[in-house]
């Protein structure tokens, strides 16, 4: 599984590139945002086009940057998305556009296929498309027969919603269980949906009956178990944040067996390194 960090902050971006262990970045605005004002708090006056390009050099050519349009038709998408890659894909040659699924706000609103006309297009541009937003395992259907390269499914999104739909109390950052929730004998569900693990299995197990080159990008992680559990079911691709990927490294017997090493270590052992 591909591992991308969800941040813009260009410190926590090189931090995790140099453990090696990642393969690209999803930002949104609000991320990019974030991480300019972190700067300037700090004293370093960027524009956001400058600090974009930053971004797409520290990532570098082969790791790819998703980059999102925010506009709600068609129209808009279309010339934001063109936009931004001819814009900024010649920095490192790695972006990739960001187009909801579903633009709309309202169940019967008139653009709510538009994000699939914009990835169509886009995407028979050769312009990579990560299609976001996605709740349901249809709705991946969807953008993947529309051309979509990525597909991410936001798990801790459903997770979420499952709870709140029932008014379970929780924090952003607990876990969920993979096969689902019980109350009174009745599991939570979404229209058969028990968990955002289960979100994320249904689209895999979708995608390998059809053969669909769309890679299964899970979003929304809220812990490390749910990346092992998202690894389980063969998502292609998980973008974690960087404080789940520091809560990924950490087990309190790996620290103890460090100390206890180091506290076995004979001498004529440390004399070898000197």
């Amino acid at each position: 599984m591909k591992i991308f960090i969800d941040t813009a902050n260009i410190d926590e971006i090189k931090e995790a590139f140099s453990w090696g262990i990642v393969d690209g970045i999803t930002t949104n605005p609000s991320l990019i945002k974030k991480a300019i004002e972190y700067y300037k708090e700090k004293g370093n006056d960027i524009s956001m086009e400058d600090y974009i390009k930053e971004l797409l050099t520290t990532a570098g050519e082969g790791h790819p940057v998703s980059l999102e349009v925010i506009g709600d038709t068609e129209e808009e998408m279309y010339r934001e998305g063109k936009l931004l890659f001819d814009k900024f894909n010649g920095v490192s040659k790695n972006v990739v556009i960001k187009i909801p699924v579903n633009p709309e706000t309202s169940e019967n609103g008139t653009h709510q296929f538009d994000g699939l006309k914009t990835i169509k297009k886009l995407s028979s541009e050769g312009i990579p498309v990560n299609c976001t937003l996605i709740m349901s395992p249809v709705q991946a259907l969807l953008a993947a027969k529309a051309g979509a390269r990525y597909v991410s499914p936001f798990a801790g999104r459903i997770d979420d919603y499952l709870r709140s739909q029932n008014n379970i109390p929780f924090k952003k950052g607990d876990y969920y269980p993979a096969d689902g929730f019980i109350i009174n004998e009745n599991i939570l569900q979404d229209h058969g949906i028990i968990s955002g693990v289960h979100l994320v299995k249904s689209i895999v197990d979708i995608f390998k009956n059809y053969h669909f080159k769309t890679e299964v990008l899970a979003a929304s992680i809220r812990n490390a178990t749910q990346v092992r559990e998202i690894a389980e079911v063969g998502a292609d691709i998980a973008t974690i944040p960087f404080h789940v990927l520091k809560e990924m490294i950490y087990h309190y017997k790996t620290s103890e067996g460090m100390k206890k090493f180091e506290n076995d270590t004979v001498e004529e052992y440390r004399e070898i390194f000197k």
